[in-house]
């Protein structure tokens, strides 16, 4: 993996070569644990500027053949650039770990805010639908699928502005394509199916997405996975009557999640849906 040094906000130029290493950085608390290594905060020493520090264990991925996807989510994500999308601004190795500096999103995990409170409101909810359409529209746009859009992989910073954060799934292609990948309770009828797939396998997870920030749980949850890819096949969804849900909301949640993939409300649609226009705060930043 080739080391580079790229420039976090604020940092100083300098016409030094040398690189990012260890020694840049006072690391300070942890922030998450993965499978395969561990989040930091960390404070870059000259800049003063707070960022996250990735910690990915090179025997981990060497043991799992994750070298080609971790290349992959490093270019992928190094090259976007979007308010809704969590920055990788660089990254080094030792000889043991590779070292990602990503951007700080104080918020933590909106996985974590959706527990606590169980469902969110619909301006919440709306709000933070409509700042992930717009990114996936970005990314979209360069040809960038996510394929692994859940609660998990959304941070929020301090102003409580969402961000994608994880793109190990995530795929740059302007062909259909046809690996199974993702988290179960968010995947598309046609990858359970395991048939060829395109963009609107995010678009089938906004409304995923949405039915869980309003009723706590995603749509299609079952006690196995076998029951859990039925339902997903089958379409089968229900709406409790607790809490209670506006209509709006459960048009839009329904012509997101439709079998025929080539059917489903395009990104530009749901910007322009009725409950999204109603509820959404039009700068991305959601109340507490």
């Amino acid at each position: 993996m080739a080391d580079q040094r790229r420039k976090p906000p604020n940092q100083p130029q300098t016409t030094s070569k040398r690189q990012w290493s260890l020694a840049d950085f006072d690391v300070g608390k942890p922030l998450g644990k993965g499978k395969f290594g561990r989040v930091y905060l960390a404070r870059e020493i000259k800049s003063k500027y707070i960022v996250a520090l990735k910690v990915i264990f090179k025997e981990q991925i060497e043991k799992y053949g994750l070298q080609h996807q971790l290349r992959r989510e490093m270019e992928i994500q190094t090259a976007l650039r979007h308010p809704n999308v969590l920055r990788l601004h660089g990254w080094f190795h030792d000889d043991e770990r590779i070292f990602l500096i990503l951007e700080y999103a104080h918020g933590g995990e909106l996985y974590r805010e959706l527990r606590k409170l169980g469902h969110l409101s619909e301006t919440q909810a709306a709000t933070y639908i409509h700042s992930l359409t717009k990114a996936l529209a970005y990314c979209h746009d360069k040809h960038v699928i996510h394929r692994d859009i859940k609660p998990e992989n959304l941070l929020l910073d301090h102003e409580g502005r969402l961000k994608i954060a994880d793109f190990g799934w995530s795929v740059q292609s302007r062909s259909k394509r046809h690996t199974m990948c993702g988290t179960l309770d968010y995947l598309a009828p046609e990858m359970v199916e395991k048939k060829a797939h395109d963009y609107s396998v995010d678009n089938w997870t906004l409304g995923i997405l949405c039915y869980e920030f309003l009723y706590g749980v995603p749509p299609f949850e079952a006690e196995s996975q076998k029951d859990t890819f039925k339902r997903i096949l089958k379409v089968d969804l229900t709406f409790p009557s607790t809490p209670d849900v506006s209509a709006e909301a459960k048009d839009l949640i329904s012509r997101l999640l439709v079998k025929d993939s080539s059917k489903r409300l395009s990104l530009q649609k749901i910007m322009e849906h009725p409950w999204i226009v109603k509820n959404a705060k039009p700068m991305g930043i959601c109340p507490t």
